[in-house]
């Protein structure tokens, strides 16, 4: 095959297989981002973009055992009862409809910033849909901050959601480092968060009452949940002492699997493997695209938008991770990183703003996704519009303050 035929076909791959993650299917197909990741990983191997071996080698490890560690971790801390006490303890101490506004942002939040969001969101939603019910309260307001709380706090770490963890894994930005620059940017955008919600939901707010919320019925497998909380303590706490986050998230997820407490399956199906399964395709896909399409005319194109300006950058990746989705985006940047004269600084404005951009839309992450369906199949619809309302203007100014804070703060 001619230079210019496997040049074409693989652009031609690459585009439809980023349509596709963004789009979550091919029109007349069952296919789920997995597939279509997978089989642009096939294609790109069958056009010659990129040989087997090269594509094995593309393929992460130290991020999917990253994954993989936090997943298993998570679906224990679930199975123990570790979150419905958690955030059952919380629910119950907010007396007045704005206090319980604050206590589901910070809680959803905090939960986020260590472990992974999506998973966060399934777990708050249905405590958050209970306790509102059970005050007859409007729902609606309380849904989105479970949304974009879990999206916010997610910034600070590089456990928070799968697009830091690759920017962790590839930039080798220690985790203190990392959660140094990027722990402010979160907790004044969880605060900015409620206060926006409080002004554009006021008919909820502006009539104290006082509510006495039933803490929700919690099972709690104490042994299991004492050691789910421990072994996390010390994931975590090996995660600052500079153990590699890979390394200490599967070896926690391993130890949690020793147990006789909690059968492995029902652990498995907490791990979602089609995530697992489309990171590996579009690390080839990725790797295949770079090799074959990044030219010298292409770099120096893409070298002329000064992605080596904050606020340039922070645009670029927003607006990118809008389109095809903020794990997409993080990869079709990389390649580009390496040619400038702070990575440290660009792949902390990377990991800041494709999260961050992730609360415009309803369909700008996952874990909005997620909420929305979650509150659709309770019978509560979240419009479009509904969302952007209060999206819109909490990923303007979060992404403008997160910018100026890393213009002026990381050097």
């Amino acid at each position: 095959m001619s230079s210019t035929a496997t040049f074409a076909l693989t652009a031609l791959i690459f585009v439809f297989t980023y349509g596709g993650v963004a789009l979550g299917r091919i029109p007349g197909l069952r296919l789920d981002r997995a597939g279509i990741s997978l089989t642009g990983a096939a294609l790109m191997m069958a056009v010659g973009a990129i040989s087997p071996e090269d594509a094995y080698r593309a393929i992460d490890l130290n991020t999917l055992a990253l994954l993989l560690g936090m997943m298993i971790v998570v679906a224990h801390l679930k199975l123990s009862g570790f979150f419905r006490l958690v955030t059952g303890w919380a629910l119950t101490h907010a007396h007045s409809p704005l206090v319980l506004l604050a206590t589901i942002v910070i809680t959803t939040g905090v939960l986020s910033a260590f472990l992974v969001n999506d998973t966060v969101c399934l777990i708050m939603v249905p405590l958050v849909i209970e306790a509102t019910r059970a005050l007859r309260r409007d729902p609606i307001s309380y849904l989105l901050a479970v949304a974009m709380a879990s999206n916010v706090g997610s910034t600070a770490t590089i456990t928070g959601n799968p697009q830091n963890m690759i920017i962790g894994v590839t930039s080798r930005i220690p985790y203190t480092t990392f959660a140094a620059a990027l722990t402010p940017v979160a907790l004044a955008g969880l605060a900015l968060l409620i206060v926006l919600l409080a002004a554009l939901f006021w008919a909820e707010f502006r009539r104290p009452s006082q509510l006495a919320p039933k803490p929700p019925p919690s099972r709690v497998h104490r042994q299991q949940l004492i050691k789910a909380v421990l072994v996390t303590l010390g994931v975590v706490v090996a995660f600052f002492l500079g153990v590699p986050v890979a390394e200490a998230a599967i070896l926690g997820g391993a130890l949690l699997l020793v147990t006789r407490a909690i059968k492995a399956r029902k652990v498995y199906r907490e791990i979602d493997g089609s995530l697992l399964l489309m990171f590996a395709g579009l690390f080839v896909v990725v790797a295949a695209a770079e090799r074959t399409l990044l030219t010298p005319d292409a770099i120096g194109a893409i070298q002329s938008l000064h992605l080596d300006n904050v606020y340039v950058l922070t645009t670029v990746t927003a607006v990118l991770s809008n389109i095809i989705s903020n794990v997409p985006a993080v990869l079709a940047l990389k390649p580009f990183v390496q040619g400038l004269v702070d990575p440290h600084r660009v792949w902390l404005v990377i990991a800041m703003s494709s999260t961050l951009a992730g609360n415009l839309t309803l369909v700008g992450s996952v874990a909005n996704l997620i909420v929305a369906e979650r509150a659709r199949s309770a019978g509560i619809e979240i419009s479009f519009w509904t969302y952007c309302r209060a999206g819109i203007p909490v990923t303007l100014l979060t992404l403008a303050m997160g910018a100026w804070w890393l213009s002026r703060s990381v050097s």
